[in-house]
């Protein structure tokens, strides 16, 4: 083993304190995000910022960037998520069959790699290809969610299994594509399904043996959620008794969706974990009427006990598939000219959001997107958006065909993480530019059956640009977009912005592109082997920077080529609309890593 591995390891096992009997790892976590030599996370901090202090490469000399070294991964899926980066070693995870690798800094050699043996069943009930997004690190031990969600703790030094435990049971629709988030003494993850009418929920285990510490369901009763109806509140009022199941009709809420394969975030000083709940089940609103609470919803949570603290609800009874659970960045700002701890959530519906994260009071809800036509605004006194009558799915009812939706269900934003650069005070966010119609249909429930009941078809936002994405910064405070660069498809990587003033991010064409973070001006790119849907991040080895990318088309976006669909309407409407990537780009999972010269 390397040296510097081993002294990260080493200084793991003294970081790792007992207090009442129980180990806490993320002691460790906490001064290993502040290293920005190391990539320890998938937000690359606990806030999920994805921002690094490091400034060797700037907005000066990032065109003198290049290429030094690539990995192949082996498997011709969709390659979201990235590395992770402790000591000398890189861990690379790939998607379904889940692979992960140990990849020796020195000299790029595989230390030890591990494939999972898992049922190939699996990959018919995962919704929008077989992703996954990524590793948790912490206490020596690299833990992976498995695609048949089984969660794995590999040994940080061998690969050998440590302890496995089942998250779930696919034979019911339920699949895992989450990155886990350590906490203290214990490992979250959540649950992928809502289109086979799985029940959401964020589960705890103790990283030690993988046993149960606690879990907190999206909908039902309140003692499944961990609510408090006198202490929990929505919009800064208690949210009441029974508030999930008196907005379903009868049992629905036991296939109700509000699944929780997104991302976690975390404040230390708070105790708390935030993190989304996706779309209800079915895609067809008038077969669930009410609000369908708590689905499309930011949750914080106690991270010891998982109680819910507050809630906040972006889009009731959802009609379009505007999935909740993008990443809560959580930020420290002057709002209105106090210091407030705050939490950006840019939400596929097309609306950004600013909330006090202690307290859940919703502060900004603005568009992002000049093409969301679906609602007006946002009600700041209620929290609920003014939809458009025209947009509305339920109200023109089944069998109907909603034209023009803007944004499509891919969201103007989907799973792809966000940047926040303390420096410039501006989130940098990667965003989709595409509408839909929408046709919903009657569709009965069967355990481990699509459970949809919609048809889609997607296409470029109109009179606009013609591309289908647009990258852009957006001033969080102000609500307001500060620049935005058009793209010819949806921008569908994770960004990482620096020190140096250099923002990256990744194309579905395959560059990696380097812009002037105050300006926007593109300042480099290069064009990986295949198309960008992975998120960028970046470390230091033997004191040089280095930038690291998964290339690897797939995903929702790029699931016609991925999965080998033609039809328009297949991969829930995508197909259509991306059906010109393949002029530009190619299958292939590449890891690319980058460094000026020497």
């Amino acid at each position: 083993m390397n040296k510097k591995l081993l002294a990260t390891l080493c200084s793991a096992a003294l970081l790792t304190v007992a207090v009442g009997g129980q180990v806490q790892a993320n002691d460790e976590l906490l001064k290993l995000q502040q290293d920005p030599n190391q990539w320890v996370m998938w937000g690359g901090n606990y806030s999920g910022t994805r921002y690094s202090t490091l400034d060797q490469i700037t907005n000066k000399n990032v065109k003198e960037l290049r290429p030094v070294w690539t990995f192949s991964t082996g498997v011709l899926r969709g390659h979201e998520g990235g590395p992770l980066v402790i000591g000398d070693m890189q861990y690379v995870h790939t998607p379904f069959p889940n692979k992960v690798f140990a990849i020796d800094l020195n000299d790029q050699t595989v230390v030890w790699s591990y494939e999972p043996k898992q049922n190939a069943d699996v990959i018919a009930v995962m919704c929008c290809d077989t992703v996954n997004r990524g590793l948790a690190y912490a206490d020596g031990k690299i833990f992976l969610q498995q695609a048949d969600t089984t969660l794995v703790a590999l040994d940080a030094k061998k690969g050998d299994v440590i302890w496995s435990i089942k998250n779930g049971d696919p034979s019911k629709g339920e699949t895992n594509t989450n990155a886990p988030l350590v906490v203290k003494d214990k490992i979250l993850t959540g649950i992928s399904g809502g289109e086979f009418g799985v029940r959401g929920r964020l589960t705890a285990y103790n990283i030690k043996d993988g046993s149960v510490a606690w879990q907190a369901f999206s909908v039902g009763p309140d003692k499944d959620m961990l609510v408090d109806p006198e202490k929990t509140t929505a919009m800064l009022k208690p949210i009441g008794k029974d508030s999930s199941v008196s907005t379903w009709q009868g049992d629905q809420w036991k296939i109700g969706g509000g699944t929780t394969w997104g991302w976690y975030t975390y404040d230390p000083a708070l105790n708390l974990v935030y993190y989304g709940t996706g779309n209800p089940s079915t895609w067809n609103p008038s077969q669930r009427p009410g609000d369908n609470k708590w689905s499309m919803t930011i949750m914080a949570r106690d991270a010891d006990t998982g109680m819910a603290k507050w809630f906040y609800q972006k889009t009731p009874h959802d009609e379009w598939d505007y999935d909740g659970v993008n990443e809560n960045i959580l930020v420290d700002k002057e709002f209105q000219g106090k210091p407030r701890k705050l939490l950006v959530n840019m939400d596929r519906n097309g609306f950004g959001y600013t909330l006090d994260r202690e307290t859940g009071e919703l502060l900004v809800a603005e568009k992002y997107d000049p093409a969301v036509n679906w609602a007006t605004h946002v009600d700041k006194e209620t929290g609920r958006p003014e939809v458009v009558a025209k947009y509305s799915t339920a109200q023109n009812g089944p069998d109907v065909n909603t034209k023009g939706v803007c944004p499509a269900a891919l969201g103007s934003k989907d799973q792809q993480p966000s940047s926040y650069s303390p420096k410039t005070g501006l989130l940098y966010v990667p965003t989709n530019h595409v509408c839909m119609d929408y046709e919903p249909y009657d569709i009965s429930y069967v355990a481990g059956q699509p459970f949809v009941g919609a048809t889609l078809s997607m296409f470029p936002a109109p009179n606009s640009h013609g591309g289908l994405g647009n990258f852009i910064a957006w001033d969080a405070i102000q609500g307001k977009i500060v620049w935005s660069l058009p793209e010819a498809f949806a921008v569908w990587s994770g960004v990482l912005s620096t020190a140096g003033d250099v923002v990256f991010y990744g194309t579905l064409e395959g560059y990696l592109k380097a812009v002037d973070a105050t300006t926007g001006k593109e300042l480099y790119r290069f064009k990986t082997p295949s198309g960008i849907i992975g998120n960028i991040n970046t470390y230091t080895h033997k004191g040089k920077q280095y930038v690291a990318v998964l290339s690897g088309i797939g995903g929702w976006a790029g699931i016609g080529m991925a999965a080998g669909l033609s039809k328009s309407t297949e991969g829930l409407g995508a197909v259509g609309a991306f059906k010109q990537l393949s002029a530009y780009t190619q299958l292939g999972g590449v890891m690319t890593v980058f460094a000026l010269p020497d």
